[in-house]
């Protein structure tokens, strides 16, 4: 385990971890073995990485958020305060799923997670979607679009920059970073 990375002193992280350079993880955090986070991520205290959880470079997860097994964040994703990922579908005490049987969960790059949002197992989350505050995640969410509510639901799309979009005719430039779009149904793609 190279220590190119900073945390603090009530950090639990077990021999056998892969945290990478500019990494800062805060207090009364633990990082299991076999657990990879990357390059110039933040941590936020009280945290959990589970073995088989992975986390790209340049990620923000914020306090009290915990990186089951099999759940993937992707560089430059953004998981704000509390946020809940599963790794079960139907968990019950009295019958444990074994570890073969736990569902993965995706969140691709730039996606950002409101805080007290639920990330239902065995779902992808898009390339800059935008999940709001308290949503409950039991579906695919595209890339660059909004979803919010109980259960979640697509209200919008969104910039890379995290400016809303505005399509007419299929079509949008980003206000701010001028960036184009086009969209097909409820698929969006970066022109340029």
């Amino acid at each position: 385990m190279s220590k190119n990375f900073w945390a603090h002193k009530t950090v639990e992280i077990q021999e056998g971890t892969d945290i990478g350079e500019g990494t800062k993880i805060w207090h009364h955090c633990q990082v299991l073995k076999g657990a990879r986070i990357g390059r110039n991520c933040s941590i936020g205290h009280n945290c959990f990485v589970g073995s088989r959880a992975q986390i790209g470079n340049n990620v923000k997860v914020a306090s009290n958020v915990d990186v089951w097994d099999l759940v993937t964040l992707e560089d430059y994703v953004f998981a704000g305060p509390s946020v809940v990922f599963t790794n079960v579908i139907n968990p019950r005490s009295k019958y444990p799923r074994p570890k073969d049987k736990w569902t993965p969960t995706l969140v691709k790059e730039g996606a950002s997670i409101g805080a007290n949002a639920t990330i239902i197992c065995g779902h992808v989350i898009g390339r800059n979607a935008f999940i709001g505050a308290g949503a409950v995640v039991n579906i695919d969410i595209p890339d660059y679009a909004v979803a919010v509510g109980v259960p979640a639901k697509i209200i919008g799309w969104v910039c890379e920059c995290g400016q809303k979009l505005n399509f007419e005719n299929n079509e949008a430039v980003c206000e701010v970073c001028k960036r184009k779009y086009e969209k097909s149904g409820d698929k969006v793609n970066l022109i340029r």
